[in-house]
């Protein structure tokens, strides 16, 4: 065996002819005992996922489980992400920050949501047009219902 210099500037036991490997050598070992290994990055996939939740938390504000549901896993995602960023050196901080970002502003919209819909009905008008509906007998008797609400939310 000569130990003839490779491609990549390694001792080699194989020949190696026009970038093309013989079929029973192994780059990551080379004839002087040393292992090469490529270390893989680590991935980070809270990170994304804080990302989808937060973005459907967001498109989804509207409901219960989108904004609320969605959001705070997003939230809990995204801290787990970045954390796991700063202190593992994985990948894609700023998209677990995002993610969780997102996940707050859908949970306040959607919690405010709630609560004006809490507000609207408990309030007396709605009470009001609730007994109105009950009471009325014609198609005509609730729309005039309707439109005695409508007058006393605008007033």
């Amino acid at each position: 065996m000569s130990g003839e210099l490779g491609m990549h500037g390694k001792c080699s036991d194989t020949v190696i002819d026009k970038g093309i490997q013989a079929p029973f050598s192994d780059p990551a070992h080379s004839s002087h005992g040393t292992t090469h290994t490529a270390t893989r990055p680590q991935g980070n996939g809270m990170a994304i996922a804080a990302l989808v939740l937060g973005v459907a938390a967001i498109l989804l504000f509207w409901t219960v489980i989108g904004g609320v549901v969605l959001g705070i896993l997003a939230l809990v995602l995204g801290i787990i992400g970045a954390r796991r960023a700063r202190r593992a050196g994985a990948p894609h901080r700023a998209m677990a920050i995002v993610g969780a970002v997102l996940g707050v502003l859908a949970a306040i919209a959607s919690a405010v949501i709630i609560a004006i819909g809490a507000s609207i009905l408990n309030s007396d008008e709605f009470k009001n047009f609730d007994d109105c509906v009950r009471q009325a007998d014609s198609q005509s008797e609730r729309d005039a219902c309707e439109r005695d609400f409508e007058r006393d939310m605008n007033n």
